[in-house]
């Protein structure tokens, strides 16, 4: 599939998508919006737009570079613990710093994130099976420890309510003035970019890359430090998006190869369509009523998942 098609498809569906909706508003309005139909587009349609895209390209850049630091195809934020640790520090930041803002909570929870992901790392390194599903069920195993921790201090210090707000991502709560921290991840996704090379470098192991002159070590390091600031911005914006990191970097990879400035921008606007489409989908089956993109990512990424998991041969060859 070419990146020019692949772009057509984004802008139509971006524009489309800003006449989905409660609000009644039609193309043909656009040339004579009401007050009340440009404060909807100004306030809630434009802003749900950008955190849309820019959420859908961000977790997918992180989750392949995750895949290509660990050189596993079935490694992503949301399979590595790098979610739940983040959202562990959330609950630090609602049990200790309650008059926190969400930059001070995108912090703690950046932290956090980093800490879950250096652990997931060096339990990597110890393990003795490299099996790639026997990885990703690893991760899966140490991300629900980690989420039982949060859950029972939540229970604990009665904030179950508070934390389920950032168990389910949702875009329906995306207004002018609630989404901004989003932007962070622009020049974040512009770093991985640069670096995007030295990822491919390291992605073909320690030995190899260090051979070649890399700096593994820090190289690596600039990975996880990206992967865990991106997974708290969207988190603490947009909530949990399951799937997404893992499934859209295994599709483009499968035509692209595994050449990441290659695959990158492939990544990202895949990503990108990936999330519109299932926000879409979520606005329109129970229409007036909304679905949350962490159900809909959640059902059409589980089934892509499966496919993936029937085609792991083709990964290993």
């Amino acid at each position: 599939m070419k990146l020019g098609y692949m772009l057509i498809v984004l802008a139509f569906l971006s524009i489309a998508y800003l006449f989905i909706g409660n609000s009644d508003i039609s193309p043909m309005d656009i040339f004579h919006l009401t007050p009340v139909q440009l404060q909807v587009l100004q306030v809630s349609r434009f802003p749900r737009l950008i955190s849309i895209l820019v959420a859908g390209i961000s977790m997918s850049v992180i989750g392949l570079i995750m895949q290509q630091l660990t050189r596993n195809r079935f490694v992503s934020p949301t399979t590595a613990g790098t979610m739940d640790s983040a959202r562990l520090g959330i609950l630090v930041t609602l049990m200790w710093f309650p008059g926190a803002s969400p930059l001070q909570k995108m912090l703690v929870a950046f932290a956090f994130a980093l800490a879950g992901t250096l652990i997931f790392m060096r339990i990597l390194e110890k393990v003795k099976f490299k099996d790639t599903i026997y990885i990703a069920l690893l991760g899966l195993m140490f991300g629900n420890i980690v989420s039982s921790v949060t859950t029972f201090f939540a229970y604990k210090n009665d904030l179950i309510q508070n934390m389920s707000s950032w168990l389910q991502g949702d875009f329906s709560t995306i207004m002018k003035g609630r989404y901004e921290l989003i932007y962070i991840s622009i020049p974040l996704l512009i770093i991985v970019y640069l670096f995007a090379n030295r990822f491919t470098l390291a992605g073909m192991g320690e030995d190899f890359s260090t051979n070649l002159g890399l700096a593994y070590r820090k190289v690596v390091n600039l990975g996880l430090i990206l992967v865990a600031m991106v997974s708290a911005v969207v988190i603490i914006t947009v909530g949990t998006i399951p799937f997404l990191g893992l499934v859209v970097p295994n599709i483009v990879t499968l035509y692209k190869g595994d050449n990441l400035r290659d695959t990158l921008p492939h990544t990202a606007v895949l990503g990108a369509i990936f999330v519109l489409v299932c926000d879409i989908l979520g606005q329109l089956i129970i229409y007036p009523y909304q679905l949350s993109i962490s159900l809909t990512v959640g059902v059409v990424g589980s089934v892509l998942f499966l496919y993936l998991l029937l085609r792991r041969k083709a990964y290993e060859s």
